[in-house]
């Protein structure tokens, strides 16, 4: 027994599992040279094949050995998934597992390596359960599911070996242009606020990792990204302190106060004239100090390198060289530089120099140790093959991808109830169109064990008793595929001879469905000159418009499915079509949920995430503007095409008229709003309740209105029941005259509703008192 004790005595405080992951941390820190924490500060990507792994991307103990003789260890590695030509779960277990044995058995301190992936809707890999888009995810309005589907997600993730999940987008679109725009929540940042929470629990539950199914979640892109200048990718954010703070700001600080956001990536763009992989206030000063944030930052890919000039893409010019970009972003407080070294592999020569200090560099790496002594990485960091293999891809998860998928699509028209068709009264259908029997996953997806077409779900539920014809009609561009680098616009005359193919198919249907829209290449991550994905115009591509033309002269009922990426203006449908659904992007079960909403097994009732403009010159179009910003056009109709919150159902909903509990609070009170709801049509179905709110006289301009609480209830006919939101001084606050967060004493307009136009909301006035 004394001499297990002796033993005991001897283990290094960093190594003791028993001990607090602090302890170890400021243990471990006492013992790395400067090069040793500089390493701690850099990842491997696109390198692995030079480091890592051999040509079918296994593990290759030689190279690593050669790679890292210095025996420095390294922090990160990046997509294990897509080592070789992609590993399925098992292969990515055993690889992950065989480079963390190497990094603890191959560095002088026994320090693991976090992996990090892609999981913006669903792990970004060979197998990976492909769940609909963010944007998509934003029209159930329903943040469980979106925990949900992120829980799920995240245990794939794990099992397969990742620590970290560069995920979820918190970014407030307010640029259609923008082609990320698919990657975010929607418009609204109280709605992607709710749901960045969601997504955030979902991936890191109780933040102990010890059931080895759950990482670290990173929020991003801090900050502005989503308004980018002329809607380019990675452009200046021209925007207020003010706005900055409400809008775009709000969202990172709630992931962060509610859901404790381990970890946050800086984004491309710059505010004020300072990017933000450079901006001391901040990531320092509102990060860390003001919000009181403990975790680490993650560069986005190559942007530090951009803080200089990158020739394939653009540049800050705020460096001279790679040199001086890293010590601005070392200076800012980037913990990381992602995804291969590149400026941080100057660290070691900068503090030598006196440019940086070794002390500059034990602030950045104690926070990412904190996260890997957490996460057990020093104390048990293996996964179990077996268990990936289980789990990853599997049927439950299938059903949740359904479901959600089901909860997404948002029905905009539906003239004359044509929708949903009675399979008892149909011969035939004709599905129609590019995107009726291609992928349509979107950005950053990976490749799951199946995916079935709105052509495949349409024939899986039509049975044996209604015909389904198909036919292309026309192409959107050549191939489609996100990660191809040249857009090769359709060829016209082909297109025309398609659309006459077409309309031969149609004339033989009862009805006729369109799956049009755009493609993963239209609406996209601009990442070079040569990947672009932003637009001047929100119009259909190509021959589009010509070919719901044509379908619509043949007299029959058209049912059109929109798939695309961000809002598309779609005037002539909207007038000349009677049923419309948008789906933005639904994952790998799109034929199965829109079949089902097509023959009414299922209810419609997403609602839109974002403002479909009328045309790309009434940008900005999101709903929450100022009063003096939406005055009118020339010989144009200023309102949207369909506006933020707006989405039908096929039965109906009655809202009741609004009622407070108190009418007259103090400005530190609170009092509670309540409203009836009812199903007034004949099916069952889900209605989405939401509140708005406008301080009507202020010391500062405020929006018309702003989303302040929803509610998604389902409701069987003639069933009735009670909304409650809690009215609290968090709604009614802003940044006033003096950009002191306050609730000033006056009028404060409640609206309640199922969108945000007014004609469907009901409105009551609460009175705050000094």
């Amino acid at each position: 027994m004394a001499k297990r004790k002796q033993g005991q005595a001897k283990l290094p405080i960093y190594k003791n599992a028993r001990l607090p992951s602090a302890r170890r941390v400021k243990d471990l820190l006492s013992r790395m040279r400067l090069e040793e924490k500089a390493a701690q500060m850099l990842c491997i990507w696109q390198q692995k094949p030079a480091t890592l792994v051999d040509a079918e991307g296994n593990f290759d103990e030689q190279k690593a050995k050669k790679a890292f003789r210095d025996r420095r260890g390294l922090g990160q590695v990046g997509r294990p998934s897509d080592a070789g030509k992609g590993k399925n779960a098992r292969e990515m277990a055993v690889l992950t597992n065989a480079i963390q044995k190497f990094f603890l058995e191959n560095n002088r301190l026994g320090i693991p390596v976090i992996f990090h992936e892609e999981c913006l809707h669903g792990h970004a890999a060979v197998d990976g359960t492909s769940f609909p888009q963010p944007i998509a995810l934003g029209a159930t309005f329903n943040p469980e599911l979106v925990e949900q589907i992120f829980t799920a997600t995240a245990a794939e993730a794990r099992l397969r070996g990742a620590h970290q999940a560069l995920t979820p987008v918190v970014d407030v679109a307010r640029e259609p242009r923008w082609g990320r725009v698919e990657e975010t929540y929607g418009e609204d940042p109280f709605l992607v606020s709710r749901l960045g929470i969601a997504a955030v629990r979902g991936f890191q539950g109780d933040r102990k990792f010890r059931d080895k199914r759950h990482l670290i979640a990173t929020l991003k892109h801090f900050v502005g990204h989503g308004q980018p200048e002329s809607g380019m990718n990675c452009a200046p954010a021209n925007v207020s302190l003010r706005v900055l703070r409400e809008t775009f700001l709000f969202t990172f600080c709630e992931a962060l106060r509610e859901a404790g956001a381990i970890s946050i990536m800086a984004s491309y763009n710059e505010i004020d004239g300072v990017p933000s992989h450079a901006n001391k206030w901040l990531l320092r000063d509102v990060l860390r100090k003001e919000w009181g944030f403990k975790g680490f930052i993650v560069s986005d890919y190559f942007a530090i390198w951009e803080l200089g000039y990158r020739p394939d893409t653009h540049g800050h010019f705020v460096a001279a060289d790679k040199k001086e970009s890293c010590a601005l972003a070392v200076k800012a407080g980037v913990n990381i530089e992602l995804p291969d070294p590149d400026c941080y592999r100057y660290l070691v020569e900068l503090v030598r120099k006196g440019v940086l200090k070794e002390r500059e560099l034990d602030e950045l790496v104690a926070p990412m140790l904190f996260w890997k002594f957490e996460m057990g990485l020093f104390d048990d960091p293996y996964v179990d093959p077996d268990e990936a293999e289980r789990v990853v891809g599997c049927g439950e998860h299938s059903k949740l991808a359904l479901s959600a998928a089901r909860e997404a699509i948002t029905m905009l028209k539906n003239e004359n109830s044509i929708a949903p068709l009675d399979r008892r009264k149909l011969k035939s259908i004709a599905v129609i169109g590019p995107n009726a029997h291609r992928t349509l996953l979107g950005g950053y997806s990976g490749r799951p064990k199946h995916e079935v077409t709105v052509l495949d779900g349409i024939r899986e539920k039509a049975g044996k008793n209604i015909k389904v014809l198909y036919s292309e009609g026309c192409k959107i561009t050549i191939g489609g595929n996100w990660n191809q680098d040249e857009v090769i616009p359709s060829d016209p005359e082909e297109d025309r001879k398609q659309i006459a193919e077409a309309v031969e198919v149609a004339k033989q249907a009862d009805v006729i469905v369109l799956a049009i829209g755009g493609n993963e290449q239209t609406s996209r991550e601009a990442w070079g000159l040569n990947h672009m994905g932003d637009r001047t115009s929100l119009d259909l591509i190509g021959r589009q418009e010509e070919l719901v033309k044509a379908m619509a002269a043949l007299g029959k009922p058209v049912i059109v499915f929109l798939f695309n990426g961000r809002p598309l203006s779609i005037n002539y449908l909207s007038q000349n079509v009677p049923v419309i659904y948008e789906c933005f992007y639904l994952g790998q079960e799109t034929g199965r949920a829109v079949a089902d909403v097509l023959f009414g097994d299922y209810n419609p009732g997403g609602k839109l995430p974002i403002t479909i403009p009328r045309s790309a010159g009434h940008l900005p179009a999101f709903y929450n503007y100022k009063p003096s910003a939406r005055r009118g056009y020339l010989w144009d109709d200023v309102s949207p095409l369909y506006a933020f919150g707006f989405g039908l159902s096929y039965t109906s909903f009655a809202i009741g008229d609004p009622r407070l509990t108190k009418k007259r609070i103090p400005r530190s009170g609170s009092t509670r709003l309540l409203a009836d709801v009812t199903n007034t049509g004949t099916r069952g179905g889900t209605e989405v309740v939401q509140l708005y709110i406008r301080d009507r006289v202020s010391s500062v301009t405020r929006p018309v209105k702003e989303l302040k609480g929803f509610r998604k209830v389902r409701l069987q006919p003639g069933e009735t029941t009670t909304l409650a939101f809690d009215i609290t001084p968090a709604l009614l606050s802003f940044y006033d005259i003096n950009m002191k967060y306050v609730v000033e004493p006056g009028e404060f307009e409640l609206m309640i509703g199922n969108s945000s136009r007014d004609a469907d909301l009901k409105n009551l006035v609460l009175q705050v008192t000094k």
